[in-house]
């Protein structure tokens, strides 16, 4: 079971993303964990750095660590997806972004995922038969996805994360953190 200071976690966002769901995750694992990467897939506004949505309008920048094509999924022992609507929309129809997150749910890692990110897990196949959560608004695409859908601030379901909303943060991030720390999940992969 690896701690959390020696984690290695990746989060996959790109331009539109809920600015708090990014941040606020961002800065309270960099807090405690060995390394936190942002990546990003190369359509985007800036070269270096994808731009956040906050309050019906563009919010700020934040730095890319990686380009989604250089990056490992062997290398880190967690993913995280922020929400915000253009970013998992844009992200579900780009095929290396669903192919990485296929990627850490098959491999067993925590793969955590707030708001609307929940869409990337519906087109990964990965919520039917388990309790899951997310922003009210996309309840019915879970529940015809498969997912048993609650409205808690957070659900763990064999080391995959959901979450609600910017109010669930702190949730969100403490339940990543266990996550990660209880090691690999076994978990039936299921076929797209």
């Amino acid at each position: 079971m690896p701690k959390i200071k020696n984690a290695k976690i990746l989060i996959l966002a790109t331009d539109g993303f809920e600015q708090s769901e990014l941040e606020v995750p961002l800065n309270k694992l960099r807090s405690v964990a060995q390394l936190v990467h942002v990546t990003a897939p190369k359509e985007r506004k800036f070269k270096d750095a994808i731009t956040g949505w906050k309050d019906n309008d563009w919010g700020a920048d934040v730095p890319v660590d990686a380009e989604l094509s250089d990056v490992s999924p062997s290398f880190y022992d967690a993913l995280v997806l922020p929400g915000g609507q253009m970013n998992p929309d844009s992200l579900r129809g780009n095929e290396a972004a669903m192919e990485l997150i296929k990627s850490f749910l098959a491999e067993g890692k925590t793969v955590a995922a707030i708001c609307h990110a929940p869409w990337l897990l519906i087109e990964a196949n990965a919520v039917r038969g388990r309790k899951a959560t997310s922003y009210s608004s996309i309840k019915t695409d879970m529940v015809n996805a498969g997912a048993n859908w609650v409205d808690e601030a957070v659900v763990a379901d064999q080391g995959i994360v959901t979450s609600r909303k910017p109010e669930d943060l702190d949730a969100f991030v403490a339940k990543i953190i266990e996550e990660i720390e209880e090691g690999k999940h076994e978990r039936a992969v299921l076929a797209a």
